[in-house]
């Protein structure tokens, strides 16, 4: 008979997924503030950063052992994936609203 313990605290599996997540959510920080002042810098910052985060947080999800609640970090992992998506995205957009009023 297996008995599962429940995982809690910060584990060494849920820290870099964790703040892999953490970076996701700054690129779409960043990403809607590009989207509000249409900066490219800014804009190019968080579509690195959320191509970043989810190119990390596809690889944490890839190699966790086990599913949610085990204690190695596919919550975060998917946390980061679906940040780093959705920054991606945004800063896409502001360039290419940027690119089509010519500046």
């Amino acid at each position: 008979m297996i008995t599962l313990a429940a995982t809690t605290g910060m584990t060494s599996g849920r820290l870099g997924p964790t703040l892999t997540a953490l970076v996701g959510l700054a690129a779409v920080a960043l990403a809607l503030r590009a989207l509000r002042s249409a900066s490219r810098r800014t804009a190019l910052a968080a579509r690195t950063l959320g191509a970043l985060s989810l190119t990390a947080g596809t690889i944490f999800a890839v190699t966790a052992a086990g599913g949610p609640g085990t204690g190695n970090g596919i919550v975060g992992a998917w946390a980061a994936m679906g940040l780093g998506l959705a920054a991606a995205i945004l800063g896409g957009r502001t360039l290419n609203r940027r690119s089509r009023a010519g500046g």
